[in-house]
């Protein structure tokens, strides 16, 4: 078999669930990347900085899809079928070829946690980072705190890994079998 330079995400692969689909994001998209870039709830986790201006959105979308077109990472908006906008997105990034795996990494608006949204997306991307790309493994890297993100990933069979020494993020990790 052939090594895999890099992963080929076009034509885009949009995922459906029984009450999601999981597309690519879009310019249209900056309202609700805006907020989930500036919210304190959902930036309750992250070590990032809350955006300030629309500007910021716009400017991360086209970094989203410039790294879909170039194969650096696969990023899909949460939406609830028959609704365009996104409640959340969720994606595989730090792609290694050399290890054969990714970081997932989501997040979900407030007013739609709760409700098994994310478990369901996280399934279908699992799903599709296991079949269609053939990752050996798939992490998550998070904060000890986020109890909610914990939940998903023990609910999906993810494992932890020893927690090291001094970390301010545990791991866990999911092998395909």
């Amino acid at each position: 078999m052939d090594k895999i330079e890099k992963y080929n995400f076009l034509p885009y692969p949009e995922l459906k669930t029984n009450r999601l689909i999981l597309r690519c994001l879009d310019k249209t998209d900056e309202e609700e990347v805006f907020f989930f870039r500036s919210d304190p709830r959902i930036l309750e986790h992250l070590d990032r900085q809350p955006a300030k201006e629309l500007e910021e959105a716009r400017a991360h979308i086209e970094k989203i899809l410039n790294g879909i077109r170039h194969g650096e990472w696969i990023d899909w908006c949460i939406t609830l079928a028959g609704k365009p906008k996104l409640v959340g997105n969720i994606c595989l990034w730090n792609i290694s070829i050399e290890e054969n795996s990714a970081e997932i990494g989501y997040a979900l608006h407030p007013d739609y946690q709760g409700k098994g949204i994310m478990n369901e997306a996280a399934k279908a991307v699992i799903e599709f980072g296991f079949k269609k790309m053939k990752l050996k493994k798939i992490v998550a890297n998070l904060s000890p705190h986020n109890l909610k993100s914990i939940t998903i990933l023990e609910k999906n069979n993810f494992q932890k890994s020893p927690i090291k020494k001094g970390a301010e993020t545990i791991q866990y990790f999911l092998e395909n079998s």
